[in-house]
């Protein structure tokens, strides 16, 4: 049985790991920490968490507790997830999972000489929309590709005192939302780009409510992706693929479980997909646990986090940004 501690009672949470856990023989949310103690215990009494903890550490130190979900500010990645793993613990970590490469690449370090998972969270990675996705790519049935159109976009505005809106905490809609299309295009393809434009609009300083990127991939293969946060969006969560010989439109990669469709386009003939409305958390979890039981490699570890997060910092740079966690 795999038993995990939170730290931080974040909103995501219920949806990320404690309902997941109640259809999962294998796991169960044992404890949680926050800031604010009354936070924690308020957050416990309402999830049925039996155990509350006063600090991160007493988490990190509880001997029952086997692995650790980490939905912090992105800020606060680096520092406990090499805390965790260092106590012992495997790690499931938000996205971004760091500010920058270089944090990441110490994280994942640290996993791979403590022999623990670490989980990079990208959810949609699991699903088997996006499994299928993968595999439409890969049988060459669109022929000789040319082109990917991935956004991801949310309704804003965001609050000004949101973390998202924070160069401190990781704020920028790449780090929150933005990051999904990087990475829809970099396992979609296998690859990651050979070139990297950007631009930006931003609101606080070096903070972008707006990113657009145009990737070359090997191949010669041209991505354009794309995450909003502004007054005024609308969602948006969708990829589209072209071909020589047709194209793929994967509607909501991101929760799959919340409606969506592959609808492929080949030789005049239109054919839609859909796949099962279980939740991409779901099978995150499935996948964590196999990890830590059996082994099972993990899609979105740490080393695919590096390429990742190696990928945001030259957007960034691109896009005349700072890195998170590095002022120019």
């Amino acid at each position: 049985m795999i038993r995990f501690g939170i730290l931080g009672a974040a909103k995501i949470a219920p949806q990320a790991i404690i309902k997941p856990v109640q259809d999962n023989a294998q796991a169960e949310v044992h404890c949680i920490a926050a800031r604010d103690v009354s936070r924690a215990k308020a957050f416990a009494d309402a999830h049925d968490i039996s155990t509350v903890h006063e600090h991160y550490g007493d988490v990190l130190a509880d001997p029952a507790v086997t692995a650790v979900y980490i939905p912090l500010p992105i800020s606060a990645h680096h520092e406990w997830t090499i805390k965790a793993l260092e106590a012992g613990k495997h790690v499931l970590c938000e996205k971004s999972l760091a500010l920058n490469a270089a944090e990441a690449l110490e994280m994942q370090e640290v996993a791979a000489r403590t022999g623990l998972v670490l989980m990079d969270a990208f959810h949609y990675r699991y699903h088997p929309l996006f499994s299928r996705a993968v595999e439409v790519v890969h049988s060459g049935v669109l022929g000789k590709l040319a082109s990917i159109e991935a956004d991801f976009h949310v309704k804003g505005p965001v609050p000004e005192n949101d973390i998202r809106m924070m160069y401190a905490t990781g704020g920028g809609v790449t780090m929150d939302i933005g990051c999904y299309p990087l990475s829809w295009v970099r396992h979609l393809l296998g690859a990651v780009p050979l070139e990297v434009t950007a631009a930006a609009v931003t609101g606080p300083e070096q903070v972008d409510l707006y990113l657009e990127t145009n990737l070359i991939f090997p191949g010669g293969i041209c991505a354009r992706t794309s995450g909003d946060m502004r007054a005024g969006g609308q969602f948006k969560a969708e990829l589209l693929v072209i071909g020589e010989n047709g194209s793929m439109r994967v509607s909501n990669p991101l929760v799959p479980q919340f409606g969506h469709s592959l609808v492929l386009q080949l030789g005049g003939k239109k054919t839609s997909e859909t796949f099962t409305r279980r939740g991409s958390y779901d099978y995150q979890l499935d996948a964590f646990t196999a990890a830590v039981i059996s082994g099972e490699p993990v899609l979105t570890d740490g080393r695919d986090a590096v390429l990742q997060m190696t990928l945001i910092d030259q957007v960034y740079q691109a896009a005349g940004l700072s890195l998170r966690g590095v002022r120019d």
